[in-house]
């Protein structure tokens, strides 16, 4: 009898350990299920946002895009306009140039044709004469006769201040200094054409 009752212990206890395994093992499952569905719905966020971000970031590229593009256009469209403007003037500079180079270039032809003087030699013959050959305030030599290139080279240094011939620097870098290439040029011709 004592084995029986042993026996029957044994298994009862058998049929509970089993009765209670298979409740663990349903109830596993149950939270492996849960747990599954739980991640498959934070991955289908996590994708949705994902998908979310990168369409917000296609669109304020495409937005920066424009934004730059639409820049360039009124970039270009500026420096255009600056050049334009610049060309129109470097035309108005160029042309008057010209016009004044013509003139010059007709006083010169003028001058020496007749050898008469340029209208530009007029403040100089009140101190060397209309015909160059007096001394200026009695100090400084005949100019009337000197080669072209001398004249040229000492009205420059004169213009420049970097001659002073009898104390007279001063007062001839005064009287040259509006003096244009031009008119040098047609002083220096008209002086060195007299004899």
């Amino acid at each position: 009898m004592k084995k029986l009752t042993l026996l029957s212990v044994v298994t009862a206890s058998l049929l509970l350990i089993g009765c209670g395994g298979q409740d663990k093992t349903a109830e596993t499952k149950a939270e492996t299920a849960q747990a599954q569905q739980t991640q498959s719905h934070q991955t289908e966020s996590v994708a949705d946002k994902a998908a979310k971000a990168v369409e917000a970031t296609k669109e304020a590229a495409s937005a920066a895009a424009s934004k730059a593009t639409e820049a360039a256009k009124e970039a270009k469209a500026a420096v255009a306009d600056k050049a334009a403007k610049a060309v129109e003037a470097t035309k108005e500079a160029a042309s008057a140039a010209a016009t004044k180079a013509t003139e010059a270039v007709k006083e010169v032809k003028k001058a020496v044709a007749g050898n008469t003087p340029p209208a530009s030699y007029a403040k100089c013959a009140g101190c060397h004469g209309k015909d160059g050959k007096m001394k200026a305030l009695g100090k400084s030599a005949v100019i009337a006769g000197q080669s072209k290139e001398e004249l040229v080279k000492k009205i420059g240094e004169y213009k420049a201040g970097t001659r002073n011939v009898a104390g007279m620097g001063s007062l001839m870098k005064g009287q040259v200094a509006g003096l244009s290439d031009a008119d040098v040029d047609a002083i220096a011709t008209y002086l060195s054409g007299l004899k």
